[in-house]
């Protein structure tokens, strides 16, 4: 019999059954029943103390291993059998844990307790939060500049920032009219991103720190850092004047040549002799160039006649040879002065694609003042009368037959002309016709634009759907909502 209630029960050391024992032991005293969490409601992430913000789903692993973090030093007394959420509304600020402990008590006897805690969730932003209400949230700044009017560098180089992922440790990216500023909450991750620029882009940084705050009796500074990074000022189609000492280290190239492709160094290539060459960050800042024309310069030239050229001798320590493309000898005429019987003779490195009749864009040096240091001091005779860039296709019939897109990254414009469209169409034209460009970029399927199944020969270069990725949609019947077969 119970010693207390004289109920009969099974033998045990206490004597009691379990109501007396409950009500002469209380296992659960000590352990506080009611406690506090903090929230920040902008990242939604709860407090871990002394000084850590975690992310932390309701009824999560996570969020039941913070809630028994609060009391652990109150149940190292009892051993603690299960713990698990009794379920509360979402938006009621409260959070109820339902505990299992065991205790031993009188004579050996051990006793199982189920409780409630119950947590009231506060709000309380958190320093990051903070720091961007104040606007003052970023440490360290990465500004790129390139001092050109055209931006196909800079399209390029967004490409390879979304494919390498390097976009998502920004806090903000803001562009303004010559370039691009990335924003951190970190110096070291602002160098990561200086570091790829340099290994991507032909460029050259220089760094500088200003003293924000000091702390005088803990010895802490708080800096802001600024890095800068200048691109080369010389884009894809440029023609350059090269200085007459860089292009006798170069192989003894013509000094006037043609920038084919920027990647991590420029490419030229010689339109006379198809010589080619690459100059890196480090040669260029040496021996500075400029380009002799802007984009809005080119001129339209319908070709008369044109004739494969014998390649000429090499000469003493001459570089390579291009083997993509083929020299040819052409006669031009601009489509401006068709009436008139004025016509050009030049070299151009373009013979592979070019036909009597075909419309081709290029520069005009025989009517032009040149204002360049090393094209004022060569001899007139050396310089060609016309240098040809590209073949000039419909632009109307390419936009409607494009099939593919490209992403972009989320940052704040100061607004968008006309002219940035047509140099985003110049960047979309370049990638089709430059296969080497192609493989550094991820191209995705435009599935709104239908797949065309004629291939004329004749037409713009295209990209095949082999180099296409598919672009990743996740839609709401994925997830097994209504109309969803998630099982057949």
């Amino acid at each position: 019999l119970c010693c207390q209630c004289g109920v009969p029960i099974p033998p045990n050391p206490a004597n009691m059954c379990v109501g007396c024992l409950r009500a002469q032991v209380d296992i659960t005293e000590g352990i506080p029943k009611l406690g506090t969490l903090h929230f920040c409601k902008q990242c939604e992430r709860y407090l871990q103390p002394p000084g850590t913000w975690i992310q932390c789903a309701l009824e999560s692993r996570e969020l039941l291993a913070l809630c028994l973090k609060k009391i652990k030093a109150s149940l190292s007394k009892v051993r603690l059998i299960d713990a698990g959420f009794i379920w509360t509304e979402p938006h009621s600020k409260r959070l109820k844990l339902k505990l299992t402990v065991q205790k031993e008590v009188i004579n050996g006897a051990v006793l199982q307790q189920v409780f409630v805690v119950e947590y009231i969730v506060q709000s309380q932003m958190c320093e990051d939060c903070h720091r961007i209400e104040a606007k003052d949230f970023w440490k360290a700044v990465v500004q790129v500049r390139q001092k050109t009017l055209h931006k196909k560098t800079f399209y390029y180089l967004e490409q390879l920032i979304l494919k390498h992922r390097l976009h998502q440790n920004t806090l903000r990216i803001k562009e303004i009219h010559d370039g691009l500023d990335f924003y951190y909450s970190s110096k070291q991750q602002a160098q990561k991103m200086v570091d790829f620029l340099q290994c991507t882009v032909p460029s050259r940084s220089k760094s500088s720190q200003r003293l924000i705050s000091h702390d005088i009796h803990s010895n802490v500074y708080n800096y802001k850092s600024t890095f800068s990074v200048e691109i080369v000022p010389i884009c894809k189609d440029n023609v350059v004047c090269l200085s007459p000492k860089l292009a006798q280290s170069l192989g003894n190239m013509s000094q006037i040549c043609v920038c084919i492709r920027v990647t991590s160094t420029i490419h030229l290539i010689d339109p006379t002799t198809l010589q080619i060459a690459e100059i890196d960050s480090n040669t260029y800042w040496r021996h500075p160039f400029n380009s002799l024309f802007h984009p809005k310069q080119l001129e339209e030239f319908i070709i008369v006649d044109i004739n494969r050229a014998q390649e000429r001798k090499k000469g003493a320590g001459a570089g390579a040879r291009s083997n993509k493309h083929t020299l040819a000898e052409a006669w031009v005429q601009k489509t401006s002065e068709l009436n008139t019987d004025h016509q050009y003779f030049c070299c151009t490195h373009l013979g592979h694609i070019l036909n009597p009749g075909d419309l081709v864009l290029g520069f005009d040096l025989a009517n032009c003042n040149l204002n360049d240091e090393f094209a004022n001091k060569m001899n007139p005779h050396s310089i060609p009368d016309v240098v040809l860039i590209k073949k000039n296709y419909d632009r109307t019939k390419r936009q409607r037959r494009r099939n593919w897109k490209l992403k972009e990254l989320e940052r704040d414009r100061e607004g968008t002309d006309t002219d940035d469209e047509r140099q985003y169409q110049d960047f979309l034209e370049d990638l089709e016709e430059d296969e080497a460009i192609r493989k550094n970029v991820n191209i995705y399927r435009n599935a709104d634009v239908p797949v065309e199944s004629d291939t004329d020969d004749d037409g713009p270069p295209r990209i095949s759907l082999a180099e296409m990725l598919e672009d990743l949609h996740i839609s709401e019947d994925a997830t097994g909502g209504e109309g969803a077969n998630m099982m057949t």
